[in-house]
């Protein structure tokens, strides 16, 4: 007589208790622009804003 294998389950995909994948995105998204440096500004506004500042208009 053949020996019987137990028959395996198909996988199936396990979700945590209490974690959406929706939060789990946000918090990816809120851990990248937390660790992602600021950009530098434009050099052409920076040159800008300075003329802006250094020369105010007459009243």
């Amino acid at each position: 007589m053949p020996a019987t294998e137990p028959q395996s389950q198909p996988s199936r995909p396990f979700t945590l208790a209490g974690l959406s994948m929706r939060d789990l995105l946000a918090s990816c998204a809120a851990a990248e622009a937390v660790s992602t440096p600021p950009r530098l500004p434009d050099p052409g506004l920076v040159n800008e804003r300075a003329e802006r500042v250094d020369h105010p208009r007459a009243a």
